[in-house]
């Protein structure tokens, strides 16, 4: 209980927790970005899957 009294009074808690939104708010971007780039791609992995298949199987 004392570590946590202690740890809430401190004010380098407070930039623990700004850097810790900030880290949040960067891999939600970069989940978003990747989510995007996956859909807006899909058919190009398509078209390159389809052509390493024809290519093995013959």
């Amino acid at each position: 209980m004392r570590y946590l009294r202690r740890f809430l009074q401190e004010e380098t808690a407070a930039t623990a927790v700004e850097y810790a939104v900030m880290l949040s708010l960067i891999l939600l971007t970069c989940i978003g970005a990747i989510a995007v780039m996956g859909t807006q791609t899909q058919s190009l992995w398509s078209d390159n899957n389809t052509g390493l298949q024809r290519a093995f199987n013959q």
